[in-house]
């Protein structure tokens, strides 16, 4: 509030002089000596600028370093790391072209105010500072281009044959999560065969659905690439793992994917982070629709001793929806019911 109120009377003081300075030149006028006072209000004006733009300059090293608490803390995956460096590089790059135009910008109109000894000189074109002004913008965006592009197409690339496999499903309003069982690999599906029950679709004809399970959390192993597989079923969402420099459009009838590796456990980012209440959390940054807010999920990475025994742990989705038997084909019945754990039918 003490802050708002001094800003407040801040721009209300700007207000005043500015009202009585025009007050000031509309008398000059009246008086005939507006000429006088032409030359004086240039001068005020220049100065202004000058003021202004030395102003701006503490607001801007103001604004940065009162805000850099809200900064995410150091990234969480090892493609971060470059993300992060390739981001401050670009901040540096647009904030010293920002400070340079606006310093030449703000010193000219002081440099060249109104004169009346000096006349403008008339300068149409130069054709070598303007091959320079476009060149050399060029160059460093075509740079900067091609280092981001190499990022992407590194995580959008086929895993590694030893990721662990997550599919991730938006739908309104919350995430779903489905890992591949023993076989390493997740099952097909068929958007036609999604109900109240199987609401990933999963296609019994394959036999990889068989070990597939459902948890309700998400958790990854440290040190070791994970590929996520997204999907939606109903309207655009967006894959958002902040503290992992991850973002991904979740979109209906395609599949879209990216791969990381995650680089400190939950612990050590509450240690890193001071706060013993952090999680990674996975977010949805498309507005959705009015639930939008609650697409949210709690995302653990821990050591990879502690992830393969909840692995291990966990029951495949057929053993705890064992009516869905039925819908796979007879010649692939016991094996179904063998990776489900449930007794297989003896053979005739």
């Amino acid at each position: 509030m003490t802050n708002f109120l001094i800003v407040s009377a801040l721009i209300l003081l700007l207000a005043i002089l500015f009202l009585v300075f025009r007050i000031q030149t509309l008398v000059s006028v009246l008086k005939g000596s507006y000429h006088q006072r032409a030359g004086y209000s240039n001068k005020v004006n220049a100065f202004l600028f000058m003021a202004f733009l030395v102003f701006g300059l503490i607001a801007l090293y103001w604004s940065y370093t009162s805000s850099t608490k809200d900064f995410l803390p150091e990234s969480a995956s090892e493609h971060g790391v470059i993300t992060d460096k390739l981001f401050w590089i670009t901040m540096g790059i647009i904030t010293i072209a920002f400070v340079v135009t606006h310093v030449l910008l703000f010193y000219f109109a002081y440099r060249y105010q109104y004169s009346d000894k000096r006349k403008a000189e008339f300068f149409p074109d130069n054709t070598k500072l303007e091959i320079i002004w476009t060149i050399i913008p060029a160059v460093v965006m075509a740079g900067l281009v091609f280092s981001g592009l190499k990022i992407w197409t590194d995580i959008t690339a086929p895993a590694p044959e030893n990721a662990t496999l997550v599919e991730i499903k938006g739908k309104q309003f919350g995430w779903q999560v489905r890992y591949a069982g023993s076989d390493g690999k997740i099952g097909g599906y068929d958007y036609r065969l999604i109900d109240a029950t199987n609401t990933f679709g999963m296609d019994f004809s394959d036999k990889s659905n068989f070990d597939d399970f459902v948890p309700r959390e998400i958790r990854l192993p440290k040190g070791k690439p994970v590929q996520f597989n997204i999907r939606a079923v109903d309207v655009l969402h967006s894959v958002f793992l902040p503290h992992f420099r991850q973002k991904m459009d979740a979109v209906p009838g395609m599949m879209t994917t990216f791969h990381f590796v995650p680089k400190y456990t939950t612990e050590e980012m509450r240690a890193i982070t001071g706060n013993p209440k952090f999680n990674y959390e996975l977010a949805c940054t498309e507005i959705c629709g009015r639930g939008h807010f609650a697409m949210r999920m709690i995302v653990v990475v821990e050591e990879e001793d502690a992830y393969n025994k909840w692995y291990k742990e966990q029951k495949s989705w057929l053993s705890s929806n064992p009516d869905y038997i039925a819908s796979v084909p007879h010649s692939m019945k016991n094996l179904a019911l063998e990776k489900a754990g449930l007794e297989t039918e003896t053979s005739n």
